[in-house]
C-alpha cells in the first residue's frame, strides 16, 4: 500500500480482504496443501502411465511443471511469498520500452537525460508514489537543494 493509502499491489487487496474477512492465511495454505499434492501425484501418473504423447505439447508442459515444482509451491512454505511474478515483468517492460524509446534520441546528452527521468520516472512507480507529483515537488524545491549540487 502507498504512503497515500492508495492500493497499488493486488496482493494489498488480498490481505485487507481476507483479514476482514477474518480468515486465516494459514487455514489457506493446509487447504492448498492436498490439493497440491494430489495435482503433483497426477502430473507424475501422467508421464509414468504414458498417458500422454511424448514430445507433445501437454507432455512438456506438464515436464516444465514438475521440474519446478519447488519454487511453484513456495507459498507453501513460505509466508508472504508471491503467487505471481508480475512486478519483475513490469520492470522488464519498462526496461524494454525505453530502449525502444531511446532510438530516438538525437545526441548523448540526451539519452543521458532520457535515462535519468526514466529511472525517477520507474523509481516513484515502484515506490507507490506518482511520478508527476514527484517530479513536480523537485521543481517546486529545486532552490532548497542548492547546498547538495553545488552552486556554479
Amino acid at each position: 500500500m502507498s504512503s497515500m493509502g492508495v492500493m497499488n499491489d493486488p496482493h494489498d487487496l488480498l490481505r485487507l480482504f481476507l483479514e476482514d474477512s477474518g480468515v486465516d492465511i494459514s487455514a489457506l495454505c493446509s487447504h492448498s496443501q492436498p490439493v497440491m499434492e494430489k495435482l503433483h501425484n497426477w502430473l507424475e501418473n501422467q508421464i509414468e502411465q504414458k498417458k500422454v504423447e511424448p514430445n507433445s505439447g501437454l507432455d512438456k508442459a506438464i515436464t516444465y511443471m514438475l521440474g519446478h515444482w519447488e519454487r511453484l509451491t513456495l507459498f507453501l512454505r513460505k509466508a508472504g511469498a508471491p503467487l505471481d511474478n508480475n512486478v519483475t515483468e513490469r520492470t522488464l517492460k519498462m526496461a524494454i520500452l525505453h530502449r525502444r524509446n531511446s532510438l530516438s534520441y538525437k545526441t548523448d546528452r540526451g539519452a543521458q537525460v532520457g535515462d535519468l527521468f526514466r529511472s525517477l520516472i520507474h523509481t516513484c512507480r515502484l515506490g507507490g508514489f506518482n511520478p508527476f507529483d514527484y517530479l513536480s515537488a523537485l521543481v517546486r524545491n529545486a532552490e532548497n537543494f542548492d547546498h547538495f549540487i553545488g552552486q556554479k
